[in-house]
């Protein structure tokens, strides 16, 4: 099939303002990592009161994961969208202005909302637009903006705290600093927003709708004439004509059991998260202080990790189309567990000190590594490849309702992974916590290898599963 009539330009500007929406989902979820301390003198936390200030937007997340595909599937892709982009002006702006912990609560939940909508339709929104080709790259771009938007929310924290030496102190207009923490997030929420007006609706969308013409209309915009009349009618084909996408689709038509590929998804969600990735996204600072490090210690490391994140999505974003989505999650899981298991020794073998931290001594500069090689491995392959593959491998007809249940399934072993870090490290400590999630990542391991085709340059009407 010819390709000199994709648009690719256009395709690269709409995945772009569509990823804004992952920028935000990565800034949401990061910007708590700085305001925990402040946190706790508004409110009065302690490390329970703290653990749900943060799980509050987790509850969120799994329930707008869950609503998330149906809407799109009834709605519109652009149009859940926008209100996405709603949402997370709204949390932005009441997060900061609360003024007791059950207020907070509510926005964190409203924008958690948000951040669970976006991670399924941006990765759907992308995957329908872009070409074979170029799907895993731009569909890879989707986490590189996650990635940035939470090191743009470290640096924010730490540029913050660096000029007025804690989050809990008085900043601009008599508010404390956290409170800014939040409020920085408007400014590309409301870039979001105008953004999506400019954006067409995903052809996948129109032909499930019937709306043939306006298909055909955007097809055409994206691909030339040629290849789009040709794609309308292969995306026909695998649409149901009795009926529109509803969870019973699920199920293979045949064997009355729940379709295979479903089950795949499931996996992939879960073991992203397993790993305890997130308790370094959500509470660096308490890690890295339990570790013994300062507050301002703590918020540049977050800066350097994010800045790896970073280095690593770029990586996959430009290999992704030539070496395949398989190999970056076999080398990560590999790595991951390798990086996991030192930090795990090394937990094991220091001392604590009298405030109740490790002291690290002489092995602080072996922590700082494993735990940036632990990060960086992850950014290569689970962070961004995960969502390129729960974009992809679903059929038409089931894609919406398969990935609102892995949104779901996501989102609540991040609420759970999230919850319990504060209770192990409570109770059992570091070492503990990590040799669960060394066990996951080794796990992670056996899935990949046993269950994940390779779908590099397939259509999504020609996938393997």
């Amino acid at each position: 099939m010819t390709h000199n009539n994709e648009r690719i330009p256009f395709i690269t500007l709409i995945s772009f303002i569509a990823a804004i929406g992952s920028f935000l989902f990565g800034f949401y979820t990061g910007v708590i990592n700085g305001t925990l301390g402040g946190l706790e003198v508004a409110f009065n936390s302690e490390y329970m009161g703290l653990s749900f200030n943060v799980a509050s937007m987790l509850v969120g997340c799994a329930i707008g994961a869950f609503f998330a595909g149906h809407l799109a599937d009834v709605y519109g892709r652009r149009s859940t969208l926008l209100v996405i982009a709603l949402l997370f002006v709204v949390s932005s702006w009441g997060s900061g202005i609360a003024s007791t912990s059950y207020v907070f609560i509510a926005f964190r939940l409203l924008g958690g909302m948000g951040v669970g909508a976006a991670s399924v339709i941006v990765p759907m929104y992308i995957a329908e637009v872009a070409p074979a080709r170029y799907r895993g790259s731009l569909g890879a771009f989707q986490q590189v903006a996650v990635i940035i938007g939470l090191f743009v929310a470290f640096l924010s924290n730490y540029i913050f705290v660096n000029l007025t030496g804690g989050s809990s102190h008085i900043f601009w207009f008599e508010y404390e600093v956290w409170r800014w923490m939040f409020w920085v997030e408007l400014i590309p929420s409301f870039v979001f927003l105008f953004g999506l007006l400019f954006i067409p609706e995903s052809p996948r969308y129109l032909v499930l709708h019937g709306q043939h013409k306006k298909a055909v209309k955007v097809l055409t915009r994206l691909y030339g004439q040629f290849v789009g009349e040709a794609k309308y009618l292969e995306i026909s084909l695998t649409l149901s004509d009795t009926h529109l996408p509803r969870f019973s689709d699920l199920k293979d038509q045949k064997t009355g059991k729940v379709n295979r590929v479903v089950w795949v998804g499931l996996g992939l969600a879960l073991f992203q998260q397993v790993t305890g990735i997130n308790v370094i996204f959500y509470y660096g600072v308490i890690f890295w202080k339990a570790a013994g490090f300062t507050e301002l210690d703590a918020l540049l490391i977050n800066v350097i990790i994010g800045f790896t994140c970073l280095v690593a999505c770029l990586f996959t974003l430009l290999f992704i189309d030539k070496w395949g989505r398989r190999i970056f999650l076999l080398i990560g899981s590999i790595c991951m567990t390798v990086s996991l298991a030192v930090m795990v020794y090394v937990f094991s073998q220091v001392p604590v000190a009298r405030a109740g931290t490790l002291d690290l001594g002489h092995l602080d500069t072996t922590i700082l590594i494993a735990a940036n090689a632990y990060v960086f491995f992850f950014s290569l392959s689970w962070g961004p490849v995960m969502w390129v593959l729960l974009g992809e491998i679903f059929p038409n007809q089931i894609r919406g309702s398969a990935l609102a249940i892995s949104g779901v399934a996501l989102w609540s072993a991040n609420l759970i992974t999230v919850m319990t870090f504060p209770i192990i490290l409570g109770a059992f400590g570091l070492t503990s916590a990590y040799v669960l999630y060394t066990i996951m990542a080794f796990l992670s391991i056996i899935f990949v290898y046993k269950y994940i085709y390779e779908t590099k340059g397939k259509e999504l009407e020609a996938m393997p599963y």
